[in-house]
């Protein structure tokens, strides 16, 4: 039984192969991110049923149920989608392209790059009365910013005759550290009302996210997954190696910097609206590629799936399971990332 099928289109100026078993598995992961989706609108201190929240995208309703659900709900959902979709798609991408398995964004620095701005941001636009001399607004643009600099910074100095892998994870690991010793320094010498602040928004949260941010992230996203997606043959024989992909015609380098530019425009943008949350573009891919292989064509949308799904469970769980508190979701990601990466770097140690 032929488990693949062809698909031409534009009178077969385009064609690719489906994997049937594959197209399973992404059906499968978008009808739980959209369960997960529809539940996560319905929970909070005040409970709508799935079935009304359904009837309220849908213009009906009452007017307390519109409220809830398109008001204060609906705006931070979306953008923990988005995000989640963000860094599981980067997380692919740079383990691909480096083939390595511990690869993410935040082991080489571009979330780090990020923080620092952000904290810097904070730091050096606060009066002394604990007000910002300039617009809230303008904190993802910085943020964006930060991981801008750093990725291109990581790129210049891994740079010998072209960029490799290994290089490329090395310059990374040792900037991330020094990240994370500015961020840290930033937040003892700034305003100390800042630095609970900076704190919360480094371990990464959605809290406080509005249709503004939703209609600025939304497009940016989708248009840099299917970038993303559209290079997936790239990807595909890079992870090859050198010698075979440069033998079959491939760009190598401009592949690789065109790659790690839309990894570092997902992760600006997640950063940037969401701040730190972790380990999700390392976890995201590696369960991807459990359920569907290491081939990028089906890696990608399944690892954003899954992404999405788990930062909004992250932040359902946040809100509601501590409630009246809420915790960030980057503290759960971080709370079962961590020992995945543990687990990674014991299963990887004589590799």
């Amino acid at each position: 039984m032929n488990t693949f099928k062809s698909i031409r289109l534009f009178n077969k100026k385009v064609s690719f192969l489906l994997d049937k078993q594959a197209g399973k598995v992404i059906a499968l992961m978008a009808f739980l991110a959209i369960a997960v989706f529809i539940l996560s609108t319905g929970l909070g201190d005040m409970k709508i049923n799935p079935l009304t929240v359904v009837h309220v995208f849908f213009g009906g309703g009452a007017d307390l149920e519109r409220l809830v659900v398109t008001s204060f709900r609906l705006p931070r959902i979306i953008v923990a989608l988005m995000v989640g979709i963000s860094l599981a798609v980067a997380g692919a991408i740079l383990q691909g392209m480096i083939r390595n398995p511990l690869a993410s964004p935040d082991i080489l620095g571009i979330t780090g790059g990020a923080a620092v701005a952000v904290v810097g941001f904070l730091a050096f636009f606060s009066d002394d009365k604990s007000g910002l001399t300039v617009s809230i607004q303008w904190m993802p643009l910085a943020a964006f910013i930060g991981a801008g600099v750093i990725a291109f910074l990581v790129y210049i100095l891994a740079w010998k005759n072209g960029v490799s892998p290994v290089r490329l994870v090395l310059i990374g690991i040792g900037i991330s550290t020094l990240m994370q010793a500015f961020t840290t320094l930033l937040m003892i010498l700034g305003p100390i009302y800042r630095a609970n602040q900076a704190n919360i928004w480094i371990t990464g949260t959605v809290h406080g996210s509005t249709w503004a941010n939703v209609q600025i992230l939304v497009p940016w996203t989708i248009v840099l997954v299917v970038l993303a997606w559209t290079m997936s043959r790239n990807i595909n024989v890079q992870e090859l190696g050198d010698e075979i992909a440069v033998g079959v015609g491939s760009h190598i380098q401009r592949q690789r910097f065109l790659l790690l530019m839309i990894s570092t425009g997902l992760i600006g943008s997640s950063v940037a609206f969401a701040g730190g949350i972790g380990f999700v573009g390392l976890m995201a891919p590696h369960m991807a590629r459990r359920l569907v292989g290491s081939a990028f064509g089906a890696l990608l949308p399944v690892s954003a799936l899954i992404g999405g799904i788990l930062v909004m469970i992250a932040d359902l769980i946040g809100r509601t399971l501590f409630a009246p508190l809420e915790i960030p979701a980057g503290v759960f990601t971080a709370g079962i990332g961590a020992p995945y990466f543990i687990y990674l770097l014991y299963k990887t140690r004589n590799t």
